[in-house]
């Protein structure tokens, strides 16, 4: 079947190179589409063969809930992508589908209800305020990558895995190799490797002796038959990584907003009730990632917005233009903590929405909360133009974010 717009007939695919941007600057490319042609085929830098790139908020909602658009179907395929490399592994539960992903959900739910979020509160503030401590005892300037937004969600996430602190380091090692295109696919795999074997060990040492940790949760479902030790292994290393990374560089993300948004950061100040809706406006407005995130495959044609999509056909749905609808959100440019509740689409839609999405707001609402109180006067430490960011990374974010007070 030849696959076509219902009014112009089949669409040339673009190259896109995915390159680096500026700061927050959001992609012009992805703006182009968005405005113009929200559904469009592409060519990524890795892969093969092209896919289609849904950029419309209701169309995105559709190709992400949509059960006939398969995230299992992908294994096994080599699709046009960011990276060089996938990066979970093929049992980890981004690869599956219903009713088997919300098998693998159950098994780590408990870590992130809302029980459990209240429980670790104590632990998040008190890591926080031991942290902001040192910086200030440290002096002005000092870097918040290296003093707070770096350290904070790995400490977080390790002691909700149980990973000791002296293998913390080895953490972050291998989650900077394995969340950036920037390392060729024998280097990441060799990561992938070395992290899988560590948790295959440590869910190993919770079945001989229990703790109450995600760790032990994953090794008691295991021995239960509930998972298998592939999957559960996967379930530790995606978990470990995506909440060390999307929270350390989203929150430096949000503070580098702030801080080149005065006005905001001002009000924020003066309200702290309002932190909780400035908090989701900074998660709709940041594009934290960059590109696209993970496929799915079209198990039979699909119409999405008046266009075809063939059975077996390759499509991402855009989570950031999604954010950036003007037809949802009005003035959808501007960072507006006023804005009328929408639901932004920041930690995904359907059955793949972010597990852990509730942490990442406890961690960044203290992370805010915490410098913005004590630190009235703070400030970038150099111009905005000086900050350095992340190259290729698949979360965008600075490398080092030097503030005064």
């Amino acid at each position: 079947m030849t696959t076509t717009d219902s009014t112009t007939g089949p669409l040339p695919a673009h190259d896109w190179a995915v390159d680096d941007l500026p700061a927050l600057d959001f992609d012009p490319f992805m703006t182009h589409l968005l405005h113009h042609e929200p559904i469009a085929r592409i060519r990524l830098p890795y892969g093969e063969g092209h896919a289609w790139l849904v950029t419309r908020y209701e169309d995105v909602k559709l190709v992400t809930s949509d059960p006939r658009f398969s995230r299992r179907a992908l294994i096994g395929r080599s699709v046009t992508r960011l990276s060089p490399h996938t990066i979970p592994q093929d049992e980890a539960v981004g690869f599956a589908d219903p009713p088997r992903h919300a098998q693998l959900r159950k098994a780590v739910a408990r870590a992130f209800s809302t029980r459990s979020m209240e429980r670790l509160r104590p632990f998040v503030q008190r890591t926080a305020d031991e942290l902001l401590d040192d910086m200030e005892r440290h002096g002005s300037p000092a870097d918040l990558m290296e003093h707070l937004n770096g350290p904070l969600p790995l400490m977080v996430i390790s002691k909700v895995m149980g990973v000791p602190p002296s293998d913390r380091p080895r953490m972050a090692h291998w989650t900077g190799m394995l969340l950036t295109a920037a390392f060729t696919r024998e280097e990441s795999e060799a990561a992938k490797a070395e992290i899988r074997e560590y948790f295959t060990a440590l869910l190993g040492r919770r079945r001989a002796a229990p703790r109450e940790d995600l760790a032990g949760d994953l090794a008691a479902a295991v021995a239960s038959g509930e998972l298998s030790e592939a999957e559960a292994v996967a379930l530790a290393v995606l978990i470990q990584i995506s909440a060390t990374h999307a929270v350390r560089n989203n929150s430096a993300n949000m503070v580098y907003a702030l801080l080149t948004q005065p006005g905001v950061a001002a009000r924020l100040r003066a309200e702290p009730a309002v932190m909780p809706q400035g908090l989701e406006e900074l998660l709709r407005w940041v594009p934290h990632r960059r590109g696209v995130g993970i496929a799915r495959i079209a198990t039979e044609d699909v119409e999405v917005g008046g266009t075809v999509i063939a059975a077996g056909e390759v499509v991402y749905a855009s989570y950031l233009t999604a954010n950036r609808d003007p037809s949802v959100f009005e003035r959808p440019d501007e960072l507006d903590i006023d804005r009328p509740r929408v639901p932004h689409l920041s930690f995904g839609h359907g059955p793949h929405f972010c597990l852990a999405s509730m942490l990442a707001r406890l961690e960044s609402e203290i992370m805010l909360s915490g410098l913005l109180t004590r630190f009235p006067d703070l400030r970038l430490a150099v111009p905005a133009k000086e900050i350095q960011w992340q190259r290729a990374a698949l979360i965008r974010g600075p490398e080092t974010l030097p503030v005064a007070w």
